[in-house]
């Protein structure tokens, strides 16, 4: 392990800010800055060395990279707390757009939607991990709450309940299980688990969570994210009866008086279905 590596994981140890989730995104993160600084040749680093010519470096070659605005919101959000916890704040200038980072876009343009690849999904050897994922695309979930999927608590007859701690922000929600394929998904994870979570008994979350990482990127698996957006397109299609603007159908501006209505009830359905507070938040998935 080169020495920027050891003093940053070091640092994360010795500073665990936020919810497990929060702080292994950070390790990773950080992990992953360390081995890019190296390569474009800053080769003898200490975590107190944090210098602006630095974070252009890594924004400049995380650009040629093709990183969406939310991924470089994200990695500068770990560079300030690097920043921080060495007394190196102003190092980073608070505001994104000093970096030409704009806002996320709130309405898809195009779909984002994957349909899950069941020949990568093969190639995941761990079985618990190989359930999260089929659950994220089967249920719209999140990767935290698929990992910490508890089928004995979350199947409740129709739907599946998920607790506050496994989910985003806190909030506990449901989700219709509609079809026969879920009820079997639900009936195999349930074998799985034996009545805990989708995570081996000899492992934590944090642990299970880089063992799902390490095995999906392995699978050729990557932008899970977009098993979300193809879980809120189709039932999207199973509510209104048509495709969403995303997916080409039509947009909103000219869809009829009764056809607004509908959009409306499913855009408000889906996004409580992801756990989104906000109807507005639907159109990042369908577009509008």
């Amino acid at each position: 392990m080169k020495n920027l590596n050891h003093q940053l994981m070091k640092l994360c140890r010795q500073n665990r800010d936020g919810s497990f989730s929060t702080q292994a995104t950070r390790s990773r993160i950080l992990d992953l800055s360390a081995n890019q600084l190296h390569a474009l040749g800053y080769r003898h680093m200490q975590a107190t060395s944090l210098k602006p010519k630095h974070v252009e470096a890594l924004i400049a070659h995380w650009r040629e990279q093709g990183a969406s605005t939310g991924t470089l919101k994200n990695r500068l959000s770990a560079l300030r707390w690097w920043a921080q916890k060495v007394n190196r704040e102003s190092i980073i200038a608070r505001d994104n757009t000093a970096y030409g980072i704009g806002s996320r876009t709130h309405v898809a343009e195009q779909s984002k939607a994957r349909p899950l690849d069941q020949g990568k999904l093969a190639g995941i050897e761990d079985a618990h991990v190989r359930m999260s994922v089929r659950l994220q695309a089967a249920f719209g979930l999140r990767r935290e709450e698929a990992i910490k999927f508890q089928p004995a608590y979350a199947v409740q007859g129709d739907h599946i309940k998920l607790k506050s701690t496994w989910t985003k922000g806190g909030r506990a929600r449901t989700v219709p299980i509609t079809n026969d394929v879920q009820r079997r998904l639900l009936e195999e994870a349930r074998s799985l688990a034996r009545g805990g979570a989708l995570i081996p008994p000899h492992l934590n979350y944090v642990q299970q969570l880089h063992r799902y990482e390490k095995q999906t990127a392995k699978a050729g698996l990557s932008r899970l994210h977009g098993l979300r957006h193809a879980y809120a397109q189709r039932r999207y299609y199973e509510l209104s009866g048509r495709a969403c603007p995303a997916a080409g159908g039509l947009p909103s501006k000219e869809l009829s008086r009764g056809q607004r209505v509908l959009d409306q009830r499913a855009r408000l359905t889906i996004s409580n279905e992801l756990g989104h507070a906000r109807e507005a938040i639907s159109a990042v998935y369908l577009g509008r």
